[in-house]
C-alpha cells in the first residue's frame, strides 16, 4: 500500500496522494547554455522524463530560466546552494519548483523565509533536499572497517565491533537528516506554506533507507526518492534499484531519480523498469531477454540490445520478449505482446501469443520491430520501424562446433 501523502502541484503535474510516482533527472550542461539545456530536456521528454532540475550555480544561470521553462513541456525545478538570491530570481523567472538544500543554505531561517514569500506568492513548489554530506557528516568509514583491540586495566582484550559502530553512526546522522527538514517544514508552516516535497539523500543505501523511513514515521510530506552519487551506469542502477525498490515496496516514494555517472537520458529507464517491476507504473516497454547461455545458437545479446535500445522512446505499455532457444523462448515469447524465439539459422515470430511467421536470423530486428509497431499509436510507429523497414542486421551466427562467427551481414 502507498503511504498516504499530501499532495502538492508542480506545474501542472501532481505530485503525492495517490498521484502516479514521477520520474525526474538533472541536466549535464551548463545552464547558462540555454540551447544545449533545451535540447537535452527534449531529449529527457523522449524518453519519458517528466521533471527536469537544473542547476543554478550563478546568477548567470538563474536568469536564463524563463527562456528555457517557455522552451520545454515538463515542469522546470530550479536547484539552489548557498545563495539564497539565485532562489528569488529563480521565482521571478518563472521556475515550477526550487530545491533549496538546509545543509548549506546560507543565514539560515533568514533566508528560507525569504524564499518561502516569494515561492508563495507566486503559487510555486519548493523540495527540502538534505544530504547526507551536506549536513556536515563525519566521514569515519576508514576507521570503522578496521577491528581495533586494546588491552583492558584487568588484562582482557577487547575488540571493537566495526559493524556496531557503523550502525551507531549511521543512526545519529539520521536522526540529524530528519530532524534538519522536519526543522526547515516547521519555518514555512509558520508562514502557512505547504506546498513542500522532501528528499534525504544518501551516497549510502542504508543510511538513505533508513533516512526516508524514519521520515516517513513523522511526516506526510510527499518524498523524493534517490540515492546521491549511486555510480556509474551498472553499479548505480544496481544501488538505486536496491534502495529505491526497498523503499517504494515499503509504500514510500512520491518521485524518484536514478542518479548515475552517465548521460541523463539513461536514467530515465531505469527508473521506469524499478517502478514497472514493482507494478508501480505501467508505462513503456517491459522487455524480457535471455541471459544467453550455452544452448543458444544466436547472439541474443546483441539482438536484445538492439531491439531495447530501439524502442527507448516508446511509453505506450507493451512487453517485448527477445530468447535464444528452445527451452524458454516459446513460453516467454508467447506470454509477451511480441516475441522472437530465435534459433539455429531462423526464428519465429510470435504476436499476442499466436505465431505470426518464422523469419532467418538476418530479419530478426524487422520482424519484431515490425510486429510492435503494428501495436502502437502512429506516431510511436513511425519511431520504431520507419518507412522502408529496418535495413540493418545484428544478429550473429552461433554454434557449438564453431563459436561465434562474423555478423551475416555488416550495417
Amino acid at each position: 500500500m502507498r503511504r498516504k501523502t499530501r499532495q502538492i502541484h508542480v506545474g501542472k503535474l501532481v505530485i503525492g496522494g495517490d498521484a502516479p510516482i514521477a520520474v525526474q533527472s538533472m541536466t549535464t550542461t551548463y545552464t547558462r547554455d540555454v540551447a544545449s539545456t533545451v535540447a537535452q530536456i527534449h531529449r529527457l521528454e523522449d524518453v519519458g522524463c517528466e521533471i527536469a532540475r537544473v542547476a543554478v550555480p550563478e546568477m548567470e544561470d538563474a536568469v536564463v530560466l524563463g527562456e528555457i521553462k517557455q522552451r520545454i513541456h515538463i515542469p522546470l525545478v530550479a536547484d539552489i546552494h548557498y545563495n539564497p538570491a539565485l532562489a528569488l530570481e529563480a521565482i521571478r523567472q518563472g521556475v515550477d519548483k526550487v530545491r533549496i538544500n538546509p545543509g548549506n543554505l546560507l543565514n539560515g531561517r533568514k533566508s528560507l523565509e525569504q524564499i518561502v514569500k516569494a515561492a508563495k506568492e507566486r503559487d510555486i513548489a519548493m523540495r527540502i533536499g538534505v544530504n547526507s554530506g551536506s549536513i556536515d557528516a563525519l566521514d569515519k568509514m576508514a576507521q570503522m572497517q578496521r577491528i581495533q583491540v586494546r588491552l583492558r586495566d584487568d588484562g582482557v582484550l577487547e575488540r571493537t565491533d566495526p559493524a556496531e559502530v557503523r550502525r551507531k553512526e549511521r543512526e545519529h546522522l539520521v536522526e540529524r537528516m530528519v530532524n534538519k527538514a522536519l526543522e526547515y517544514i516547521s519555518w514555512c508552516e509558520e508562514l502557512e506554506y505547504h506546498t513542500i516535497a522532501v528528499s534525504l539523500k544518501s551516497s549510502s543505501v542504508l543510511t538513505a533507507i533508513a533516512a526516508y523511513r524514519l521520515f516517513s514515521q513523522r511526516s506526510d510530506y510527499p518524498l523524493h526518492l534517490g540515492i546521491t552519487e549511486a555510480g556509474t551506469l551498472v553499479s548505480g542502477s544496481v544501488k538505486s534499484a536496491v534502495g529505491l525498490g526497498l523503499l517504494l515496496a515499503d509504500g514510500i516514494g512520491d518521485t524518484i531519480r536514478v542518479s548515475l555517472s552517465a548521460e541523463p537520458e539513461e536514467e530515465i529507464p531505469v527508473a521506469y523498469e524499478i517502478l514497472r517491476s514493482l507494478e508501480l507504473r505501467n508505462r513503456g516497454v517491459t522487455f524480457v531477454s535471455c541471459p544467453s547461455c550455452g544452448r543458444v545458437e544466436i547472439d541474443v545479446v546483441q539482438v536484445a540490445n538492439e531491439v531495447e535500445k530501439r524502442l527507448a522512446k516508446v511509453q505506450t505499455p507493451i512487453q517485448v520478449a527477445v530468447m535464444g532457444c528452445v527451452v524458454n523462448g516459446p513460453g516467454e515469447s508467447r506470454d509477451a505482446d511480441v516475441g522472437l524465439a530465435g534459433g539455429k539459422g531462423k526464428g519465429i515470430i510470435f504476436r499476442k501469443g499466436e505465431v505470426v511467421k518464422t523469419v532467418p536470423e538476418d530479419q530478426f530486428l524487422d520482424a519484431v520491430l515490425k510486429e510492435v509497431a503494428s501495436l502502437l499509436p502512429p506516431a510511436e510507429a513511425k519511431l520504431v520501424y520507419p518507412e522502408g523497414g529496418i535495413k540493418d542486421v545484428v544478429v550473429s551466427h552461433r554454434t557449438r562446433d564453431e563459436g561465434m562467427n562474423l555478423p551475416l551481414v555488416k550495417k
